[in-house]
């Protein structure tokens, strides 16, 4: 079973994005200071009285113009109640209770799901909490008067939306199947894929339906494992992305990656590897997922001796940041290799969660400083003290040295390299964060 959902709707600048930067980030770990993910979050897991939940927010999405306010938050609001447990329902006790709020307020109340209604911007707490008696008029329950950022009334909120959650079963905070995005621009062959899988193996636990715009779970078994197939929209170029609606599919997209485990990146082979398919693998790498690079319609390509040595050679050229994600040709049409995906799935997923011991560890990097002696700067030579890992998915390492100036770019990659291999770790991004330790402080 997976973890419960809650998500954070509301009309624009009621602090959406304060709330849920406070809730996620004061609970994510080590992950948010590795350098390089510069995306903003959609979606965090977080954890209150020992129970681990999935939060999303819906904020950041302005609308172009005042005319068409209502039907961007009706949006949003079909969204979260589409794949939320619970509703946050955040609103801006200075404004009052505005249209706009009565208008989400009415869908909420339709959907017949949990609703919590909250009340932003308490920040004189006892003097704003006399303003909250306005809000009972919205119909939904007791609004709790919070301040997200002097952090004022969120414990309440939190007990709140625990005591609304489904009760938990035994599996719950188990990894009992693999999840599996299934990422590419539009017609790429992401459905067919997921079709033909389905179509050929029919051991199905569940189909959940949802809408073509929406990421859509199908849970899977096989002979392989467990799975949960994610089928994602098609992220457009920003250029063409007009309609808010189209908006959310590529939030519902990014949000499917920070979901899954494993990352199926589907290039069509007809058209080689795009800017645009250069920038949904950014994602999927950025956000430390495990990547396998599927270039599918391969029985469309006219083959000669060396066709597909070249044609790899060519995908690696143009998406070099993920020289570490095998490639698998496949033909969704045909089912040409499909059955292959599984044992590599399975395979990327293991080393996406690889834990290494810190003795192994040093040693390996011991050994690399042996063989490339760390750079100088005016004299001064970096020295690495010791190293060791501090999470997994992607598999994360501190590397604790006497200036993180002298850290070049090119020895953490040498690191980095030396560390694949001796370890592998195909499949999955290697994070580096680098730390100042005193000789000093050092422990022995």
């Amino acid at each position: 079973m997976s973890k419960p959902i809650v998500a954070i709707i509301g009309k624009p600048n009621v602090g959406k994005s304060t709330f849920f930067n406070y809730l996620a980030g004061s609970r994510i770990s080590i992950v948010q200071d590795t350098p390089g993910v510069t995306r903003d979050r959609v979606y965090a897991e977080t954890n209150w009285r020992g129970r681990t939940f999935t939060l999303v927010d819906t904020g950041g999405i302005e609308p172009d113009s005042e005319d068409i306010i209502l039907s961007q938050m009706r949006e949003q609001a079909n969204l979260a109640i589409a794949m939320a447990n619970v509703i946050i329902f955040l609103t801006d006790i200075k404004q009052g209770v505005t249209a706009a709020d009565r208008e989400i307020a009415l869908m909420l109340k339709k959907s017949g799901k949990p609703i919590v209604l909250v009340c932003n911007k308490a920040d004189n707490y006892t003097k704003d909490k006399e303003e909250i008696y306005e809000f009972y008029n919205l119909g939904i329950g007791e609004p709790f008067p919070i301040s997200a950022t002097n952090a004022l009334g969120i414990g309440d909120v939190l007990d709140k939306i625990y005591d609304e959650f489904p009760e938990k079963k035994d599996d719950e905070d188990e990894q009992n199947e693999i999840k599996v995005a299934v990422i590419g621009k539009p017609n790429v062959g992401k459905s067919s894929l997921i079709n033909k899988i389905m179509g050929e193996n029919r051991s199905i636990v569940s189909d959940i339906a949802g809408t073509t715009r929406d990421a859509i779970d199908t849970d899977f078994e096989n002979e392989f494992g467990k799975y949960v197939l994610i089928d994602t929209a098609g992220i457009r170029k920003k250029s063409k992305v007009k309609e808010s609606i189209e908006k959310f599919s590529i939030m519902r997209t990014l949000l499917a990656i920070e979901r899954a485990d494993v990352c199926l990146m589907l290039v069509d082979a007809t058209e080689g590897v795009t800017d645009q398919d250069a920038k949904i693998a950014g994602e999927a790498h950025e956000a430390g997922k495990g990547v396998i690079i599927v270039v599918n319609k391969w029985d469309a390509i006219e083959k000669e001796t060396g066709t597909l040595e070249k044609y790899k050679k060519e995908v690696y050229d143009k998406l070099k940041y993920l020289s570490y994600a095998p490639i698998i040709f496949i033909s969704a049409k045909t089912g040409q290799r499909v059955n292959k995906l599984f044992e590599m799935i399975n395979f990327v997923a293991e080393q996406n969660s690889m834990r290494i011991s810190t003795s192994v560890l040093n040693q390996v990097i011991n050994e690399a400083i042996a063989i490339v002696q760390p750079p100088t700067d005016k004299g001064k030579r970096l020295k690495i003290f010791y190293g060791t890992q501090v999470s997994t998915k992607p598999p994360t390492f501190v590397i604790f040295v006497n200036n993180k100036e002298l850290f070049h770019f090119s020895y953490e990659r040498y690191l980095v390299n030396q560390i694949r291999k001796e370890f592998g770790l195909e499949g999955t991004p290697i994070r580096i964060i680098v730390r100042e330790k005193l000789a000093k402080e050092l422990e022995f």
